[in-house]
Order: C-alpha cells, then structure tokens, then sequence
C-alpha cells in the first residue's frame, strides 16, 4: 500500500488510528512527492531528522518519480484540474500508486475519487 501524506502527518500527531493502518500492511510506500512534503512541512533540522527517523522506524520504501508516472500526472492534470480541481501533487501521489500498482490510503478522498484508475481506500482520521 502507497500512503498519502495526510496519513502520516495523522501518524506524527498522535493518531493511534492512522499508525495501526500503517502497521497492518507489510509492505509501505510513499511516493517521492510525500517524502518531499514530510520535509517541506519541517521548520528545522531535527524536525528533517525525526521525520527522517520515521520513515526508517515504520519501514517506508519511497517510490521515485520516472517518466511514466510524470506523463501520467499529466494526463490527470489535463483530464480533472478544471471539473475537480485536482492539484499536480495529488496527480503524482496517485499516477505513482496506479504505476506501482498499488491502493493508495488517503484521507482525502476528495482529491482522488475522480481518478477512474485508482484504487483508494479511504483513512478516516
């Protein structure tokens, strides 16, 4: 399972429901987009060293950004930007979740639910 930033971000507040969701699954993702955010979102060094940490500790693979997965985003931005809004973040979490094969676990569904290919499941915080 590939995990939006949101669902972390839930972990790293003390949400017992979101580290349980992460803990269910074996297998951990993160798409290269999600990782910069985590960063992006620090306000110092050790805040980049605890979610650095994190990621190590709860065993995330972060998934690169290739050339399909940015053609897809494309695609997504041109077919659903202007009927849903889609923003080019939430086109790349998802084209890196379909690339991959993989459910993406968000907890905003209203980002994603007008993507036709993608299989989410919903995280209710």
């Amino acid at each position: 399972m590939i995990f939006d930033t949101d669902v972390l971000i839930w972990i790293q507040r003390g949400n017992l429901q979101a580290a349980e969701t992460v803990e269910s699954e074996r297998d951990r993702y993160i798409s290269i987009l999600t990782y910069m955010e985590l960063l992006q979102c620090a306000s110092n060094k050790e805040q980049h060293r605890y979610t650095k940490s994190f990621l190590k500790d709860f065993n995330f693979s972060t998934l690169p950004l290739t050339e399909n997965i940015g053609h897809r985003a494309l695609i997504y931005i041109e077919e659903y930007t202007l009927s849903g809004s889609l923003r080019a973040g939430d086109a790349i979490i998802a084209a890196t979740a379909i690339e991959n094969n993989l459910v993406l676990s968000s907890g905003n569904s209203k980002h994603f639910k007008q993507i036709k290919d993608l299989k989410l499941k919903v995280f209710k915080p």
